[in-house]
């Protein structure tokens, strides 16, 4: 696990630990057009939250029933008070209703705050 000191939404050069979050979530058929409604109160309320710092659906080129969310909170408290919300309780409930398999997660923790220009390719 790596400390990083760096600014972020409500905090100055204080230690903090990113969190970054990537899930991957297979719709049932039924459910792959209505997957955004169903996950709007979640989104919502977390984007709400003072710790987040991002949270970003996109949907698959290869597969459209997946759904991959990407998640930023500014430290591990953040990310302890997003998972005791009404709104992460209510996706426990109601978002496996509408899923083929368990979502696949990848969570680390990384010396960032937000999204950097990428060095092989610059757009003038």
């Amino acid at each position: 696990m790596r400390i990083a000191y760096v600014a972020v939404k409500g905090h100055s050069n204080q230690e903090a630990m990113v969190i970054f979050i990537v899930v991957k979530f297979e719709t049932k058929p039924e459910w792959t057009e209505r997957w955004p409604e169903l996950v709007e109160p979640f989104t919502e309320g977390t984007r709400a939250e003072e710790g987040c710092l991002w949270f970003e659906w996109s949907r698959s080129l290869d597969n459209p029933a997946v759904y991959v969310l990407v998640e930023g909170f500014r430290d591990a408290d953040a990310g302890k008070a997003h998972v005791s919300t009404d709104h992460f309780e209510y996706a426990i409930k109601e978002l496996p209703q509408a899923l083929a398999s368990t979502p696949n997660i990848i969570s680390e923790t990384i010396d960032a705050t937000g999204w950097s220009k990428m060095g092989e390719m610059q757009i003038d």
